[in-house]
């Protein structure tokens, strides 16, 4: 019984000393939120509002398309915006479009169309193709391949697209990288937003339910936004960190915290049994 209570003053100990080191570096990161680009990153929706279908962009095969090339009188589309090189959300924001995707009847091509556009317009062709072709590898649907689309272009295109979408993102010299929120929009036929999806994960029901009112011409309601950022910014490096290390950091404190509940749990039921054995001693 010593050497339980022995480890267990070791553990609450630890636990308190990686409580404590969390803390430290939440307060040492206070000035950096408070300087950080990323108050002027935001995802707005424009509900109800068209798009621009005659802004001209090139397709995966260095083609000229115009937006509109993609839209057809009974056919939606879900539209993101992304960097191809983006090295955190983005790949997640398109995973999660095919993770959604996959568990539904509907198919590319035949009922939709998936318009990625990248937002950086460093970014051309080539790159476009590559990522076409393992997202198609990954969605697996034999077929559908005429329903995608991974698209470049030039700023002055890309600028009038990400402003009218209200997606609003930051750009870093030093670092070449973007801050950005992370989500899709579903379209009507007629190029109207139609629905907003925030974040990662799209569940499928919800993805289904937006491609079937955006096909009636149907305008969604207003979502609340829980906007995940993609970085953020750190004066001292001149850097983005992501931020999805402020999750694990939280995660970590959780853990803490069932740690140190379990120790407290443990400690009031060992004293508890030890009176009860020396009530039954005496």
């Amino acid at each position: 019984m010593r050497n339980q209570r022995r480890g267990l003053r070791v553990i609450f100990v630890l636990s308190l000393f990686a409580a404590g080191l969390v803390a430290t570096q939440a307060r040492a990161e206070r000035p950096i939120l408070q300087k950080s680009p990323t108050k002027d990153v935001s995802f707005e929706q424009h509900l109800g509002e068209p798009v621009n279908l005659g802004l001209q962009f090139k397709d995966e095969n260095g083609q000229e398309i115009k937006l509109g090339d993609y839209f057809h009188e009974d056919k939606p589309v879900i539209l993101a915006l992304v960097y191809y090189e983006c090295p955190m959300l983005c790949t997640m924001v398109l995973n999660g479009v095919v993770r959604s995707l996959k568990p539904l009847s509907l198919s590319p091509a035949k009922d939709f169309e998936v318009v990625i556009v990248s937002f950086n317009p460093k970014e051309g062709p080539e790159l476009a193709k590559k990522k076409r072709e393992g997202y198609l590898e990954t969605y697996d649907r034999p077929g559908t391949e005429a329903g995608w689309h991974f698209l470049t272009g030039e700023p002055a295109a890309i600028d009038s697209l990400t402003s009218e979408c209200g997606f609003h993102y930051v750009y870093d010299e030093a670092s070449g990288q973007y801050a950005h929120a992370t989500g899709i929009m579903v379209l009507t036929p007629k190029g109207v937003l139609s629905r907003y999806l925030y974040g990662i994960d799209y569940a499928p029901k919800d993805l289904r339910l937006s491609l079937a009112e955006a096909s009636d011409g149907k305008v969604g309601g207003l979502v609340a936004q829980a906007l995940l950022l993609c970085f953020k910014y750190n004066p001292a490096t001149g850097k983005y960190g992501a931020t999805i290390m402020f999750f694990i950091r939280l995660a970590g404190i959780l853990t803490i915290l069932v740690i140190v509940g379990f120790i407290l749990y443990s400690r009031r039921r060992d004293r508890r049994a030890h009176h009860q054995q020396a009530g039954g001693v005496a």
